[in-house]
């Protein structure tokens, strides 16, 4: 069974930055995508941002595009994700999945448990 870790969250002021990981412990061949999305209390998930092990260019919701950056590091099997000019709408628990491409929750077969970053005003 794949497992995903996250890690990286924290209480950060608006206009911070923080950097969210997240580890696979293996990557299968159904994991061709690495997205990350969020759920803020009281709110549907949302895509926040996904990049392909294999190459291609990432994208990002509109929310975050121009602030967030989502990487990958193939040999260690991590994804991160780069958050700059944070405000408090980016306050959620934020999640990493790995599956098919696209933006739609249904597309991604695993998930971590989450990590929450909470942005103060």
């Amino acid at each position: 069974q794949v497992q995903l870790v996250e890690s990286g969250g924290g209480l950060v002021q608006a206009g911070g930055s923080l950097r969210l990981s997240c580890a696979a412990s293996e990557r299968t061949r159904s994991m061709y995508t690495m997205a990350w999305f969020r759920q803020a209390a009281g709110k549907e998930r949302e895509f926040v941002a996904a990049i392909s092990w294999v190459g291609g260019t990432p994208y990002y919701g509109d929310s975050v595009k121009g602030r967030f950056n989502i990487s990958r590091d193939n040999a260690k099997n991590t994804v991160s994700l780069q958050m700059n000019s944070l405000n408090p709408e980016d306050t959620a628990v934020y999640y990493c999945a790995a599956g098919r491409w696209g933006s739609a929750e249904a597309a991604y077969s695993y998930w971590g448990q989450g990590t929450q970053v909470t942005v103060s005003s």
